[in-house]
């Protein structure tokens, strides 16, 4: 118990910093050494760690990343994207429009895609434009986050929790779409209030017109199968199912060489999971299955209020998908896991906008914007505490 216990914390430590200190060691390699060495301790067999893997979550992500991949080699993010920053005129106009774009198809096509599409063609406008780009820049990574809280496949900790709970598609996003559409509408006023000199003066914007490279087959075909699967999702068939078809459909094809839709998989999230769920497994089976009830009770996390601070908190020390993963046990204890689950979905996408720590899509996007704006920790904060204390109170108080 003792051993299986060591060996979660400090991998949960590694997790938490980035990389082992003095080490060539990321996130990805400490959950496989985490999860080898609960199998190498004899904390969990083979078999049971085999059977701790949650394959539907992988092959939904997995499925989803060859989808996005097609849309995005097809053109059809930064066709729509385009044509959305062109038509508005006004800065704030500009700023609601990267906020619906970049909430709306997060909710679908998870969040990081459209913090790599949208990054650079808000830096490009704002250029050309001579506006701060700084208000536009963080509207595109806190919208990704918010809009992606709305559904199961709007980012990998949604995918989680989806597999997990049993939670329908439709369900999950009668549940959750209230939050996510009120908290875009929060984001667009707070991002108002803070660069208020920004958009106090608004003179008339005239973008001109710039041609787009698109596949106009390959963009029909992405489009067609994926509006099916997103109408099988909300029929109620099972998303990993949907998902792993819909992508080997695209996969069919004589256009687009395979080579290029692998190069755009994230295969060391994919093997980051894996790690993960092994590693769970090992110390929920060593030494917390007898006192699981106990702790969530004397913890009080099963009011929503609790459990969503401390999810926020755990999810900006070690990310989201490995703080869902750490409360898992304790939910399926509780006396209305359905609710926990859509609290923990919640509170773990929302936190995410607190630092730009807080999730991949806000390091995407400094880091894309890097060579011509400097983003820093503060400047990210600077918006990003109040944006995620009021969109976690509006969450708690909707659910």
């Amino acid at each position: 118990m003792l051993t299986a216990v060591v060996i979660f914390l400090l991998t949960y430590l590694v997790l938490a910093v980035g990389r082992l200190p003095g080490f060539r060691v990321d996130r990805t390699g400490a959950a496989i050494i985490g999860a080898a060495l609960m199998i190498g301790s004899g904390s969990l067999s083979l078999p049971q760690a085999f059977a701790a893997i949650d394959y539907n979550t992988i092959i939904l992500l997995f499925g989803m990343m060859i989808v996005v991949a097609n849309l995005r080699l097809s053109g059809f993010f930064t066709l729509i994207s385009g044509w959305v920053v062109e038509h508005a005129h006004r800065p704030a106009v500009l700023l609601a429009s990267i906020v619906v774009v970049s909430g709306f198809f997060s909710a679908f096509f998870v969040n990081d895609t459209m913090c790599l599409v949208l990054t650079p063609l808000v830096l490009e406008i704002t250029r050309r434009l001579g506006r701060n780009p700084l208000p536009y820049l963080l509207a595109v990574a806190m919208a990704a986050n918010i809009g992606s809280a709305a559904t199961i496949t709007g980012n990998p900790q949604n995918m989680m929790i989806g597999s997990f709970s049993g939670i329908g598609y439709r369900a999950f996003a009668a549940a959750l779409s209230p939050v996510a559409l009120t908290g875009l509408v929060a984001l667009f006023l707070l991002l108002l209030f803070i660069y208020r000199s920004e958009f106090r003066q608004e003179p008339a914007m005239e973008v001109a017109h710039q041609s787009i490279r698109i596949d106009r087959v390959l963009l029909w075909k992405s489009l067609l199968i994926s509006v099916a699967m997103i109408g099988f999702f909300f029929a109620g068939v099972p998303v990993a199912q949907v998902a792993l078809v819909a992508g080997a459909l695209l996969l069919i094809t004589r256009r687009v060489r395979p080579e290029m839709v692998y190069r755009e998989i994230d295969w060391p999230l994919l093997v980051m999971f894996i790690g993960l769920f092994v590693l769970v497994a090992g110390v929920e089976r060593a030494a917390l299955a007898a006192d699981l009830l106990g702790a969530s009770t004397r913890f009080g996390l099963d009011r929503t209020v609790v459990l969503s601070s401390w999810t926020a908190l755990l999810s900006n020390i070690v990310s989201n998908v490995p703080a869902v993963l750490v409360f898992k046990p304790l939910l399926t204890h509780m006396s209305n896991p359905r609710h926990a689950w859509l609290v923990m979905a919640m509170s773990s996408t929302l936190a995410g906008n607190l630092t730009i720590l807080g999730s991949l899509a806000n390091m995407i996007v400094v880091e894309r914007a890097r060579r011509e704006v400097d983003i820093s920790f503060w400047d990210y904060a600077k918006a990003g505490i109040p944006v995620t204390i009021v969109t976690l109170a509006i969450g708690m108080a909707i659910l």
